[in-house]
């Protein structure tokens, strides 16, 4: 990896971003926290005196487009409410940075290809972001799961879900509409049953088929906050995942016809994963997910490695999500096509 640190501009200061991926940038090998996007003055100084951010690398969403003349910065971690992340992904690639945004990578396959075009043209690299394809226990898992470990797989259950204790939190509102967030719990935390199910296997899926209940209608009107739907994969293979706003759920179990494998907790970032086989525990290390995850795009984008999750896979994952809901809406299995 080149000496210089690669340097990303975090566009998004919510929660997420405060909790979690600012502090990663001290745990990181390759990356630097090179600039800000923000239409707060106060996060602004915050972020400046907490986490070091240069004063030339703090913009506002009106100064966005400067970002092409900074040099210190190669990409960008897009940390939006979904609905924007194609507008100012393409923004960035058009600026010359490459783009690791959080998922869904957006609210639909369109915006998704739009967002894969646009980089392409650039020649940047856009990355979904996936962060347990770099969590040890995530790759142990994959690789058992895919060197027959445990024999011919048959079955994948993965769950993830959690409740959401203050719905009318500020952080918490955009995920409640339709406009801004796309969906409800399947988009924001269900992607990871989705991508789970799909990794553990090594395939994409064929035909879904989902069903929804709301005990809480008068919190999540507009879109889902319990959901559970299956996966039919190419080899047969059967996935039972489910998600919530209203239920802790945090599980991806595979099994075959000599073994299994589970992890849970499983999807978290509070390196309390647990990995068991039907042979036993498998201890292994616990990292910081978003400092593993920035410097494997480092790297890929510096073309030292091969991108786990790129902007195609992210796609696929909106095209899968959207057809559960079709499945929800009209009561039918749906297949696929890619």
């Amino acid at each position: 990896m080149s000496e210089r640190p690669f340097g990303i501009c975090v566009v998004g200061l919510g929660v997420l971003s405060k909790n979690a991926i600012a502090p990663a940038f001290a745990n990181s090998r390759h990356c630097r926290l090179a600039g800000i996007v923000t239409s707060s003055e106060e996060k602004a100084k915050e972020w400046q005196a907490d986490f070091g951010v240069p004063v030339e690398g703090v913009y506002s969403f009106d100064r966005y487009d400067e970002m092409a003349k900074n040099a210190d910065i190669d990409a960008v971690f897009i940390v939006l409410p979904n609905a924007q992340h194609a507008e100012y992904s393409i923004r960035a690639a058009r600026a010359g940075k490459h783009v690791l945004c959080e998922k869904p990578l957006e609210v639909s396959v369109e915006k998704c290809e739009q967002m894969i075009a646009a980089c392409q043209e650039a020649g940047r690299t856009l990355a979904t972001a996936y962060r347990c394809h770099c969590d040890p226990h995530h790759r142990e898992l994959i690789r058992l799961a895919q060197t027959g470990a445990f024999g011919t797989l048959r079955l994948v259950e993965a769950s993830f879900g959690f409740h959401v204790k203050n719905p009318d939190a500020s952080h918490s509102k955009w995920r409640r509409t339709q406009q801004s967030a796309g969906g409800g719990a399947l988009v924001d935390v269900g992607v990871y049953a989705v991508q789970g199910a799909c990794y553990v296997t090594g395939e994409d899926p064929i035909e879904v088929q989902g069903t929804e209940t709301k005990m809480m209608p008068e919190v999540y009107g507009e879109v889902d906050e319990t959901l559970c739907w299956t996966m039919k994969f190419p080899s047969g293979v059967i996935a039972n995942c489910s998600t919530s706003y209203t239920c802790p759920i945090n599980r991806l179990f595979v099994s075959g016809d000599t073994g299994w494998g589970e992890l849970s907790p499983c999807y978290t970032y509070f390196r309390d994963n647990r990995l068991r086989t039907h042979e036993g525990a498998v201890q292994l290390e616990q990292i910081d997910h978003f400092a593993s995850q920035m410097d494997h795009f480092a790297e890929a984008c510096r073309g030292e490695t091969e991108l786990y999750f790129p902007g195609e896979m992210g796609m696929r994952d909106v095209k899968i999500m959207t057809a559960i809901y079709e499945s929800v809406r009209s009561g039918r299995s749906v297949k696929i096509e890619y």
